[in-house]
């Protein structure tokens, strides 16, 4: 009986492990890994990537929307997802719909971050549509002004889902709306428009992912 036990623990020893085999067939999605930088930004992908991506981007500037579309099925679904790229979003606001779209974006960090940044580029064309016709109300508090917008654009029924808080909540935290503003003016020391890009620490030239996508792979994300 002894001898039989034996060599049944020694065929199972010899078996592949199931549940091994499923764990290490399944490549980590760094996409779910958002941090906040220092500067006032949020890192999504591997902290070790060896491309480093900043994105000086305009929730109201079209052409962010034209490269975060363009961009998305290389840039974060294939490079960033497999952990050769890592890109820091920097907000550089530029109106009141961008800095209470930009404060509700950042309401939803860290988990939901990429996914509400991603909704309102997807849904832009009929945000600033909207925005058009938006008629501030006299004497409103700014607090008020932009959840008045928030609702009027359709912000809220977009993004309050992936909130951890209130939009309300989100649109009165001062500091984060003055982490903001820094961030824009730090910005534009730098940049002359949106969207703009760093690769490791240098300026990237071109606007679109037409001219960024080379620039990266010969930066070695492959």
């Amino acid at each position: 009986m002894r001898i039989l036990f034996a060599a049944i623990a020694m065929t199972m020893a010899l078996l592949p492990s199931a549940t091994g085999d499923a764990l290490a067939g399944q490549a980590r999605d760094w996409r779910t890994t958002v941090a906040p930088m220092p500067d006032g930004g949020y890192r999504i992908g591997d902290p070790a990537a060896p491309v480093r991506l900043v994105e000086y981007v305009s929730y109201t500037c079209p052409a962010c929307g034209h490269f975060v579309r363009d961009s998305k099925a290389v840039l974060m679904d294939d490079m960033v997802r497999r952990g050769r790229v890592s890109v820091e979003l920097r907000q550089t606001v530029r109106d009141g719909l961008d800095l209470t779209a930009a404060m509700l974006v950042r309401c939803a960090a860290p988990a939901n971050l990429y996914p509400a940044h991603q909704a309102v580029f997807d849904a832009q064309s009929t945000i600033l549509e909207k925005a058009a016709s938006f008629k501030p109300a006299e004497g409103a508090a700014p607090q008020a002004q932009m959840a008045a917008v928030a609702r009027h654009t359709g912000l809220t029924t977009l993004l309050q889902p992936r909130l951890a808080r209130p939009v309300p909540a989100c649109l009165s935290n001062a500091e984060d709306r003055d982490r903001l503003v820094a961030q824009t003016q730090a910005a534009f020391q730098k940049i002359s428009g949106t969207p703009s890009f760093e690769i490791n620490g240098k300026p990237a030239t071109g606007h679109d992912w037409a001219s960024l996508e080379p620039q990266l792979r010969a930066a070695g994300a492959n």
